[in-house]
């Protein structure tokens, strides 16, 4: 393989080699979380004091972003932690380093390392690696998606009450309020409602068929660039947030979407 390079006549990388990129880095992302295992370093917080951010995800942040410079040089890349760096090729990243941060700092074995890629502003590839499973959920765009290089598929549930249905919630006070009414209403028409922490995760949960169904509002993109491709590679139904939508993510398997999303819209 060769790197792109941001002059003219570079050959672009395709989804599937993406893909495969985006795997190795975020592996590589967790691997270095694993070995840290209690050494968090500082903890601080970002948009409210339920967003918390710490050392070791910064550290992670960079060197994925060390890794991703030599591999793709000129991508453009967005990470949670450290912002927006403009590249000069059509080719750029879309990382959260540790997603599940919360669950990180209380020692909650439910983190993941998202990574997406993009061209020309389109997701087309990624990958979210469990930290603590090893597992490695993966996409490309028109290739499906796959759990450690196995394709999957989302559960086969006929009816939402029957349906095992995950959501997530905003940081902020408001966001949260506003949230207990939708709830109110998808717990009694669901089989249950879990949540465990991390988007990216709910989203390859959905992927795979371990809930059938997944919404949450007001993500940024970092929280489902990676997850999304893969639950709708996957065969799964995926809105993506807008201000269309009221910031509304919904994914699910096809007989489900439907009725969960009346309920949450």
């Amino acid at each position: 393989m060769t790197d792109v390079g941001s002059g003219q006549g570079s050959r672009p990388w395709s989804p599937t080699d993406l893909e495969a990129i985006a795997a190795e880095a975020a592996a590589r992302g967790a691997a270095i979380v694993r070995a840290r295992t209690g050494q968090l370093g500082s903890i601080g917080t970002k948009s409210s004091p339920t967003d918390p951010v710490t050392a070791l995800d910064l550290a992670v942040e960079q060197v994925i972003r060390v890794h991703l410079a030599r591999r793709t040089p000129g991508a453009s890349f967005l990470g949670e932690e450290e912002g927006a760096r403009i590249g000069d090729s059509s080719l750029g990243w879309i990382l959260d380093p540790i997603d599940g941060t919360v669950n990180l700092t209380y020692d909650v074995p439910l983190i993941a390392v998202s990574l997406a890629a993009t061209m020309d502003g389109e997701v087309v590839a990624g990958s979210v690696v469990d930290v603590w499973r090893d597992e490695v959920f993966s996409a490309a765009a028109g290739a499906g998606a796959r759990l450690d290089g196995v394709p999957i598929a989302p559960s086969a549930a006929a009816e939402l009450a029957h349906a095992l249905v995950a959501t997530g919630f905003d940081y902020s006070a408001q966001g949260r309020a506003a949230e207990v009414e939708s709830f109110g209403r998808v717990l009694p028409a669901a089989r249950d409602i879990r949540c465990f922490g991390s988007s990216a995760l709910h989203l390859c949960w959905v992927a795979c068929g371990r809930v059938d169904a997944y919404y949450q509002r007001n993500m940024k993109r970092w929280d489902y660039a990676a997850g999304a491709i893969i639950a709708a590679e996957s065969g799964a139904r995926v809105e993506l947030p807008s201000e269309q939508n009221g910031h509304l993510m919904v994914a699910a398997s096809r007989h489900i979407f439907a009725p969960l999303r009346r309920l949450v819209a």
